[in-house]
């Protein structure tokens, strides 16, 4: 989970390119630019300034954002705006995989189909 915290600029900053990207369906850049508005909005369901769990909903829709850009998003499209290394993306990837997996995947498909 620290590697979902720590790489939130980066899942931002993939997000943002990817929902500009011509090649990405319409749905999934609505999903996409709707994730990145909740998490630079300093609007939470959670206020940010509850200790530990101010900071759980951000990570909770960067998971289900990550998981869900990967799982049904062509990799090498995420790599072309992410901007760090294949292999801090798949150790941000596994830590989303986790945290994600309180989301039912019809959700997650309904979300980015």
């Amino acid at each position: 989970m620290k590697a979902l915290l720590r790489a939130l600029p980066d899942v931002v900053r993939t997000i943002a390119g990817l929902a500009v990207d011509p090649v990405l369906p319409k749905a999934a850049k609505i999903a996409l630019a709707a994730a990145v508005l909740y998490l630079v909005s300093p609007v939470d369901l959670i206020p940010d300034f509850i200790p530990v769990l101010g900071y759980f909903d951000d990570l909770l829709v960067a998971a289900i954002v990550v998981d869900g850009m990967l799982s049904y998003v062509n990799r090498g499209l995420v790599l072309k705006y992410w901007p760090g290394s294949p292999e801090s993306l798949e150790r941000v990837a596994r830590s989303a995989r986790v945290l994600a997996a309180w989301v039912p995947r019809r959700l997650k498909l309904k979300i980015f189909s």
